[in-house]
């Protein structure tokens, strides 16, 4: 199959994973399907690099104009209006069912709830306080190349817990793509995101690179570690958590050594 093929064979799993992740319309005709959406996930790393190449870009340029704090700021907002805040979302409400000792049915009632509680506010607004309070620490020509590692890993990492656990709802957002992942899903997921971190070799430290990823993997594990023992398994609350946990995480990582 030749690039061409190959391209417009992937396209339509790749517009659905935007369309999943993303509010973005992306002026392409592609016709969707069940078997697209179902094969969507091995590109969520691929969306995550077309989300962190928006966020770095506005940050490269707010950075022209403003303080490092601020130019973050802006990133911020212009990330959670291109995702509609849809992990953040799924964060808070794993806050808020995960945050008390309460059974499994409990748990899960308060996840599916719309409204947002004490943990939820309180989780939230740390993790994004942590997060801008990360990039802005960053040396700014560095900051760019690691939002697009981050958006890119992380949501590998939600890709690592569909293949490797049990989805535990009947219905719900991610029922549709829970099932039927398989090898192939993982080597895209990984191969993208491998891809969007080589460019930090060259605006940082290999260390720092290497710090992310144990960062990354540390937030992934403390998360995951978390609702699988009260849940044994994960919902779409769930991945969204992850995917914070693991971006943040790589940034932590990242911030030990890179900053000025």
């Amino acid at each position: 199959m030749d690039l061409k093929a190959c391209v417009r064979a992937e396209l339509p799993a790749f517009m659905s994973a935007v369309q999943f992740l993303t509010r973005l319309r992306l002026p392409v005709d592609v016709e969707f399907s069940p078997e697209a959406q179902a094969a969507s996930p091995r590109w969520y790393a691929g969306a995550g690099v077309l989300i962190g190449l928006i966020t770095g870009v506005l940050y490269w340029g707010a950075a022209l104009l403003f303080s490092p704090v601020m130019a973050v700021l802006i990133s911020t907002a212009a990330g959670l209006l291109v995702t509609g805040a849809l992990h953040e979302d799924g964060f808070a409400d794993a806050c808020d069912g995960l945050g008390g000792v309460r059974p499994k049915e409990r748990v899960l009632e308060i996840m599916r709830d719309s409204r947002i509680g004490t943990y939820g506010v309180l989780g939230l607004g740390v993790m994004l306080a942590g997060k801008v309070a990360a990039l802005a620490g960053m040396p700014v020509h560095a900051v760019p190349f690691v939002l697009i590692a981050g958006h890119a890993t992380s949501r590998a990492s939600m890709l690592w817990v569909m293949v490797s656990s049990d989805y535990v709802r009947d219905q719900g957002a991610a029922s549709g793509v829970a099932s039927g992942l398989d090898q192939r899903a993982v080597v895209t997921g990984l191969v993208t995101a491998l891809a969007s971190v080589l460019p930090l070799l060259f605006v940082l430290p290999f260390l720092s690179l290497l710090l992310g990823l144990a960062g990354l993997c540390a937030g992934h594990y403390a998360m995951r570690r978390r609702f699988e023992a009260r849940l044994g398994g994960y919902t779409g609350d769930c991945l969204g958590a992850v995917q914070q946990c693991s971006e943040i995480g790589l940034y932590l990582g990242v911030l030990v050594l890179a900053a000025p």
